[in-house]
């Protein structure tokens, strides 16, 4: 454990790569440019990113927030699918009622989609690692018809799993997993099912990838790891997890400055900040702002890779965007 370089005070750690990935850009850009391009109001079905600061700041620009299609009131608005993705089932019933969708999945969430597609019409049962209940996971199993795939969510159901096919099985995950965690279930699928088909190039995302990286290399220098985002964001739940079991003895999940807890807080101290995939830089900066004005402090980037992938909007919305 390596304290703060000045005695009395504290040192931040601070992340790089950290907060918005490349399909939570693109998703919050085709709210904003159908909001400019259609006008107010625009549905979104679900949040469109998990994090409460970017949905209540397009609320106030004139998105409505639903759960289901039959919450809107007015049929000749447009309404936007999240970036997790959804189920076959959710589009189809917007083209059957006339509705106006927008499609902001993420383009690596929907390729796994297609890649579940691809496996199902080879003829392979599909095992999807992930997490029960969490919309990406509903959306991918939503892809394919009922049984045709299979949830596994730990080491233990990888070794009970029983596809009806042995020799013709196929494996995809959730694009947010630990990376570790993500790597000993697919290992024990291997061992079982030897002829198991894989993706082609890694399901869980460069993002996900990067910060955990990030985490993992800054989590032995800290004596407590801040990571800013929302309790249901899967990526940065991961998040405090990795600095855990990389030797961060207290990681902690916060969504703003205004939950820190400042009695585990003392002089000396080496905290790491880092954010989930979906919270924005702001929030970021106004947790160093508050450490800052209660402790003398200086400020060290721990770069680990840089990132300049981008995603298009739809083509409908790229002249709202340049606009």
């Amino acid at each position: 454990m390596t304290s703060a370089r000045s005695g009395t005070g504290i040192h931040i750690l601070l992340a790089a790569p950290r907060g918005f990935c490349a399909g939570v850009v693109r998703a919050i850009g085709i709210v904003e440019a159908a909001l400019e391009k259609y006008g107010a109001p625009v549905y979104v079905r679900h949040e469109i990113v998990h994090n409460r600061y970017v949905v209540e700041g397009l609320k106030a620009k004139g998105a409505i927030f639903i759960d289901e299609l039959d919450e809107i009131t007015d049929p000749s608005r447009p309404v936007i699918f999240s970036a997790h993705g959804v189920p076959r089932a959710v589009p189809k019933a917007a083209s059957a009622r006339g509705l106006h969708a927008i499609d902001a999945t993420c383009p690596l969430v929907s390729k796994v989609h297609g890649e579940a597609e691809r496996h199902h019409e080879a003829g392979r049962h599909v095992l999807l690692i992930g997490h029960a209940g969490h919309p990406e996971v509903i959306g991918t199993m939503g892809q394919l018809p009922q049984g045709a795939i299979t949830l596994i969510t730990s080491e233990e159901e990888a070794r009970a799993v029983s596809p009806p096919d042995e020799t013709r099985v196929a494996y995809v995950t959730q694009t947010t997993l630990s990376v570790d965690e993500t790597r000993a279930i697919v290992d024990i699928l291997k061992a079982r099912f030897p002829a198991i088909a894989e993706p082609v190039k890694d399901d869980i995302c460069y993002a996900t990838t990067n910060r955990q990286r990030a985490v993992k290399i800054m989590a032995p220098r800290c004596d407590l790891l801040l990571v800013v985002g929302a309790p249901n964001s899967s990526n940065s739940r991961r998040l405090v997890e990795v600095a855990k079991a990389a030797g961060c003895p207290k990681a902690l999940l916060i969504q703003t400055a205004e939950e820190i807890d400042w009695d585990t807080i003392t002089a000396g101290m080496t905290i790491g900040i880092t954010a989930g995939a979906s919270a924005p830089e702001v929030l970021v900066r106004g947790v160093i702002e508050a450490i800052k004005a209660r402790h003398e402090a200086s400020l060290e980037l721990a770069l680990v890779k840089e990132e300049n992938i981008s995603f298009k909007l739809p083509r409908e919305l790229r002249e709202a965007e340049r606009a």
